[in-house]
């Protein structure tokens, strides 16, 4: 009877239209109120939910994976407290509550992946409501799209003996295969037609495609018609071939090459791509194909910088290398604001403030955070930010203005081993800056009779900059300024 009655309160306003309560043996009133609680009771119709879709939360987020559920099913929520963490394509956030309520039912479990913004994850009820009844909407079917028409004079492919035919909605609208599963079926010259995908939203994985393989191995295939073959045309006789010229010691056609046979299916694994991963292979593409790229080196001397650090180490105050180098890169862009620009519809946007994005990897890939003001900073103050910054970063707890809004990027790969490098340009910025590792050498000596040589600790840094906004006479400037900051560190404690 429950199911039947499951109409909500459109059921109760129907069921007083066909239920005369003028003929009710007791009052009227009393036969509407039982007829209210009837079709009102928690038991019978579920509780209305308070709906918790997947949101967004960074500008370039178009889906996102459920890490950790923060509150169980059952548990008391109120407006601002921690629902769960959802990994972006920037680093793993925390999802506040908007409501007061109770969290009801979780439709998106742990480990979730690839859930569209929208999407629904979560059901909540308001307080003093029976959680345990709460209505479960339906899940929103997704629309087909339409196929294109057949030209009429296309004939029907022929169908396979003994291969079950996938439904038409499987393949409605364009394929969508993995890597895996498009080298094997081109290989093998099978149809992705006649596939059955089982991935998600109608991918054919790689297994799809070996069970296509393996049911075509199993089957007969039908012989072409035969064409009549024309008689043949007579013919004269022909001199005797002459013989053939004596080999000499080169060959005279180059040997056809043999295409090797392919590989066994399964000799490798697919690794999916995270959110971030994919969206560093988006705006990688989207920088080398949209920037003209332009690259500036220069070696600099970082004596005077390793003579610093040892005695800020004697005061127990520890700095490295890395946060002198950001220091001057901010200190140099206040000197020259002409290259602290970005690129807008309109042309070049000078930028009021000096936001210092610093290249962190970590296991999900490679994130910048941001030392803001760095040009006001003091290195000590620097290096605390950027030990603090690197931390979150490792652990994907990263607010969205802690990675948004940098005007200039340094990576730094000398800890690697790695002597120099160009960098790739993140946009929206003009510049990024690519710091390699010290080496020693000897170089003549600056003092005034220069014959003497001495070893330096040198440093190759290469600019990568924006040949709309930055031109190769601005850039030398830049890494000149750059490099006299840097090899004069008390300089930068005046700008």
């Amino acid at each position: 009877m429950a199911a039947s009655l499951r109409l909500g309160r459109q059921g109760y306003l129907f069921g007083l239209r066909l239920f005369d309560v003028k003929k009710c043996p007791r009052t009227p009133r009393s036969c509407r109120d039982q007829l209210r609680q009837l079709f009102l009771s928690p038991g019978v119709f579920g509780v209305a939910p308070l709906k918790v879709q997947m949101p967004a939360l960074s500008p370039t987020m178009e889906e996102g994976n459920i890490v950790k559920w923060l509150k169980k099913e059952g548990e008391v929520v109120a407006a601002g407290d921690a629902l769960c963490e959802i990994e972006t394509d920037k680093a793993v956030v925390t999802m506040e509550s908007n409501d007061d309520g109770i969290l009801a039912k979780i439709l998106m479990e742990e480990g979730s992946r690839s859930v569209r913004l929208g999407t629904l994850i979560a059901l909540m009820v308001e307080e003093g409501q029976d959680w345990k009844q709460v209505d479960i909407p339906p899940p929103e079917a997704a629309t087909p799209a339409a196929a294109p028409p057949a030209p009429a004079s296309a004939a029907p492919p022929p169908a396979v003996p003994g291969a079950t035919q996938p439904a038409q909605s499987a393949h409605s609208g364009q394929l969508r295969l993995s890597p895996a599963a498009r080298h094997i079926l081109d290989t093998h010259g099978l149809d992705p037609q006649l596939a059955k995908p089982t991935g998600p939203r109608g991918l054919i994985t790689k297994e799809d495609a070996l069970n296509l393989l393996n049911m075509a191995g199993t089957i007969k295939p039908v012989a072409p018609l035969a064409t009549p073959v024309p008689p043949p045309a007579p013919t004269t006789a022909k001199p005797p071939p002459s013989a053939p010229a004596p080999p000499t010691g080169r060959p005279m056609y180059p040997p056809l090459s043999v295409p090797g046979k392919p590989g066994a299916p399964g000799t490798y694994t697919e690794i999916p791509a995270s959110n971030v991963r994919r969206v560093i292979a988006q705006r990688l593409t989207q920088s080398k194909t949209t920037i003209p790229h332009a690259y500036s080196s220069v070696d600099c001397d970082l004596g005077a910088v390793m003579k610093l650090r040892k005695q800020l180490a004697k005061e127990e105050i520890k700095v490295s290398v890395n946060d002198f180098i950001i220091k001057a890169a901010a200190v140099t862009l206040k000197e020259l604001p002409e290259v602290n620009v970005t690129w807008s519809e309109e042309g070049p946007k000078p930028l009021d403030s000096i936001h210092i994005s610093i290249a962190v990897a970590t296991d999900r890939g490679l994130i910048t955070p941001i030392i803001r003001d760095a040009a006001n900073k003091g290195i000590q103050e620097i290096a605390a930010s950027a030990k603090a910054l690197a931390q979150k970063a490792r652990a994907g707890k990263l607010l969205p203005e802690e990675y948004q809004g940098g005007s200039f990027s340094v990576s730094n790969l000398g800890m690697f081993g790695i002597s120099g490098f160009s960098a790739v340009i993140n946009p929206p910025q003009a510049c990024i800056l690519a710091v390699g590792g010290s080496r020693a050498e000897l170089r003549p000596s600056p003092e005034p009779e220069g014959s003497v040589l001495c070893t330096q600790q040198l440093m190759t840094v290469t600019l990568s900059s924006d040949g709309r906004l930055v031109d190769d006479e601005l850039a030398s400037r830049f890494l000149e300024r750059f490099r006299a900051n840097l090899e004069r560190p008390q300089r930068m404690q005046l700008a």
